[in-house]
């Protein structure tokens, strides 16, 4: 089973800069796609960027050209580095990512509990 914790999450101000991580631990297969995910108050759930095993990502429209995710598959860690900052990407950031389980190799997706990003104007 995996586990995922996120980290790196607080307050900065707008034009600021944060990095999240998200470490796996556990025992799986394989694990493929990672990806961050973010809920403000009131809203969905929205996905923020995912990065493949083989290293594609793709973002949301509204961090292209801010965010920039990535992996180190040795550490099963995860980063999201956030830059210029804005109000409105405050929210929770939830780490997410799937594989197959070991040893039935069954379809697995799994969630962190979410760290808080808090951008002050």
């Amino acid at each position: 089973q995996v586990h995922l914790a996120e980290s790196g999450g607080g307050l900065v101000q707008a034009g600021g800069s944060l990095r999240l991580s998200c470490a796996a631990s556990g025992i799986a297969f394989s694990i493929n796609n990672r990806g961050w995910f973010r809920q403000a108050p009131g809203k969905q759930r929205e996905l923020v960027a995912t990065i493949t095993s083989g290293g594609g990502t793709n973002y949301a429209d509204s961090v292209k050209g801010r965010f920039t995710i990535s992996r180190d598959n040795a550490k099963g860690t995860v980063y999201l580095q956030m830059s210029s900052l804005k109000p409105e990407d405050t929210a929770v950031y939830y780490c997410n990512a799937d594989g197959l389980t070991s040893p039935s190799r069954t379809y697995f997706e799994v969630w962190g509990q979410g760290t808080l990003v808090t951008v002050s104007s």
